[in-house]
C-alpha cells in the first residue's frame, strides 16, 4: 500500500512541478462552455436545456488534453521499463496512475464547474445533480483514457490517435452523464454512471498493462 500511494504522490508532484497544465485544463473547460452563450444567444431557457450536454462535452475534451502525459514521458525516459520489473504489479502501478490522472484532470474541472453552471443559467437542483454526475462519471473517462494512452504509447504522434480510440468507449458515459442532470431520469442515470465507473476502474488497469507489455516487447 505504501508503494501504491508513493506512485500516486509521485505522479501528482511531477505534474504540479511541470507548470500550468492543470490551469490549462480548467481554462479550456470554462472557455468551451463560455463560448456557447455567445453562439446561441442569451435565452436562459435554451441555455438551461443544453447545459448538461455542454458541460459533459467540455469535461470530456478537457480530460483528453492530459492523456499524453499519462504514460509517454515514462516511456521516453525508460521509467516504464523499470516499472514493469517492480515488485508492485504493473496493473497496480497503472491503477495508481489513473487515480493521479483523475486528481489532476477531473477534480479541478469539478471544482470549476460552478462557473459554467452560472454561465449556462443552471438552477440549483440541476447544479447539484451535475456535480454528482461528474463525480460518478469522470472516473470512467479517466480509466478509458488510460487504455487509449497505453495502446498508443509506443506510436509516434499517438496522442492524436488516442482520442479516436477513446471516444466510442466514452459515449455511454456522456449519454448517462447528460441524462443524470435531467430531473426525470437522474436516479437511473446516476446508477448507470456508477456502474460504468466501477467496471472501467476494475478492468482498465489490466487492459492497459497488457497493452503496455505488448508495446514494450
Amino acid at each position: 500500500m505504501r508503494a501504491f500511494s508513493a506512485i500516486v504522490t509521485r505522479e501528482v508532484a511531477l505534474a504540479l512541478r511541470g507548470g500550468g497544465d492543470v490551469l490549462t485544463l480548467v481554462l479550456f473547460f470554462i472557455i468551451t462552455g463560455a463560448i456557447v452563450p455567445f453562439a446561441v444567444g442569451p435565452d436562459k431557457a435554451l441555455l438551461a436545456t443544453i447545459a448538461p450536454g455542454i458541460i459533459w462535452i467540455a469535461a470530456f475534451l478537457a480530460m483528453l488534453l492530459g492523456l499524453d502525459r499519462l504514460f509517454r514521458p515514462d516511456h521516453e525516459d525508460g521509467t516504464l521499463i523499470l516499472l514493469r520489473h517492480a515488485d508492485l504489479p504493473l496493473s497496480a502501478i497503472i491503477a495508481a496512475k489513473v487515480i493521479a490522472h483523475w486528481l489532476l484532470t477531473a477534480l479541478p474541472l469539478i471544482l470549476a464547474s460552478p462557473i459554467l453552471a452560472v454561465l449556462l443559467a443552471m438552477d440549483l437542483s440541476s447544479f447539484w445533480r451535475m456535480l454528482l454526475s461528474l463525480l460518478l462519471g469522470t472516473p470512467a473517462l479517466a480509466a478509458f483514457g488510460a487504455i487509449g494512452a497505453a495502446v498508443t504509447v509506443a506510436i509516434r504522434r499517438g496522442g492524436l490517435i488516442a482520442p479516436i480510440l477513446i471516444a466510442p468507449l466514452s459515449m455511454p458515459v456522456l449519454i448517462f452523464g447528460t441524462g443524470a442532470i435531467s430531473a426525470t431520469q437522474s436516479n437511473a442515470a446516476l446508477l448507470f454512471l456508477a456502474a460504468l465507473s466501477l467496471m472501467a476502474i476494475a478492468l482498465a488497469p489490466f487492459a492497459a498493462a497488457l497493452a503496455i507489455s505488448s508495446a514494450e516487447d
